[in-house]
């Protein structure tokens, strides 16, 4: 039977030329006993290339995602040596490619190779200037819009696959209008909106924090504007709209947590080091190094078992919610800015009982556009 198996790496690790305000990388790191593990050696690349293809076959499928910190900073030179590397293996796997970055680094010669090597791109924009140029800030402290609105020109031009990632903090949830103007305007077709997360270690809710209640807030206006621009012949993914779509009419799971019950995902550091999530890249959930194991082997340490069996606690709310059999608590790391508030308010139950109801309309109406 093939598989498909999907590898997040971060090749340059925690380091990154900007300074967002809210990043949950900055902080995950930070509580580790290493904060940064510098940029990926061409040893480590090797050996690890070597050992994720042990657990492939012929036919089978891998995803090789970048992600940081902010990638590029490992330099094109790394990219061009992963390919190099993957194009020596001799088994028959077909490899797909994806990066996530904040742009600003990307110049023509980036884009060149992204289209050659077909790397589906996530590039951060959050969606409305004044909001973004508030967080997404270059160590002087300067605003980045108008550099990374540039890279996206870019990808326009050089008909590079992306999609757009813009960080849903609590103040930007209040602008679902204007969000989603950005979005026709400068016509986008692909957005995944991230809810913004307290830090791991905090005591006390930040103001950039989102919280369930604007959270199904802002849902219910992208919903309604969605909506709209359907009827007018105009469809734009957004991801979580997509993810529902699959979960309740496919039966298919395109999201981790989704169910509430944790996955390891492999995500790997750049000393080699793996974690079972991008959320829980800490000491304590190491299970391994890719250097010396395969996956597969990983996969089978006690670490990954207990990840995979640690939930998180259901609330009241959740335990009388006609939900609970699809959502089961959700993704755990998640809880505070998307399900369960202190008031027994669960944003993502909002979301569902207004979208639930009008999935046969949304259905109807995808099946006009895409014909």
């Amino acid at each position: 039977m093939m598989k498909h198996i999907s590898v997040l790496i971060k090749p340059a690790s925690s380091m990154c030329n900007l300074r967002c305000s809210y990043c949950f990388y900055a902080n995950v790191s930070s509580l580790r006993e290493v904060r940064s593990y510098g940029k990926m050696t061409e040893d480590v690349a090797k050996k690890m290339i070597e050992n994720i293809y042990i657990d492939l076959e012929d036919g089978d499928e891998l995803t090789l995602a970048f992600q940081g910190g902010e990638p590029t900073m490992a330099g094109l030179n790394y990219f061009k040596n992963i390919v190099a590397l993957i194009d020596q293996q001799k088994k028959h796997v077909r490899v797909h490619y994806a990066i996530q970055t904040n742009g600003t680094i990307i110049n023509e010669k980036w884009c060149e190779f992204f289209k050659e090597h077909h790397f589906l791109v996530g590039l951060s924009i959050d969606g409305h200037p004044l909001y973004h140029d508030l967080n997404r800030v270059d160590p002087k402290g300067r605003g980045t819009f108008y550099r990374v609105l540039e890279t996206k020109q870019l990808f326009d031009r050089y008909e590079i696959d992306y999609n757009i990632l813009c960080v849903l903090t609590n103040p930007l949830a209040k602008e679902g209008e204007n969000v989603f103007r950005f979005l026709k305007e400068e016509e986008i077709d692909y957005v995944q909106f991230i809810p913004c997360l307290d830090e791991l270690d905090s005591v006390e809710k930040s103001s950039y924090a989102l919280t369930p209640n604007h959270f199904a807030a802002f849902y219910h206006q992208m919903l309604t504007l969605w909506l709209a621009e359907l009827k007018n012949g105009r469809y734009i993914s957004i991801k979580l709209f997509d993810d529902l779509i699959n979960l309740l009419v496919h039966q298919q799971v395109s999201v981790c947590g989704i169910l509430g019950n944790c996955q390891v995902q492999y995500v790997i550091e750049a000393d080699g080091s793996v974690y079972p999530c991008d959320f829980y890249v800490l000491d304590e959930y190491r299970m391994g190094y890719i250097q010396e194991n395969s996956l597969r082997e990983m996969f089978e340490q006690e670490i990954s078992k207990r990840f995979i069996c640690e939930r998180a606690v259901l609330s009241q709310t959740c335990h009388s919610c006609s939900f609970k059999q699809m959502c089961g608590g959700g993704c755990k790391r998640m809880k505070d800015a998307v399900y369960v508030d202190e008031q027994g308010l669960c944003g993502y139950q909002q979301v569902l009982k207004e979208f639930i109801p009008k999935i046969e309309e949304i259905l109807r109406l995808l099946q006009e556009v895409r014909v």
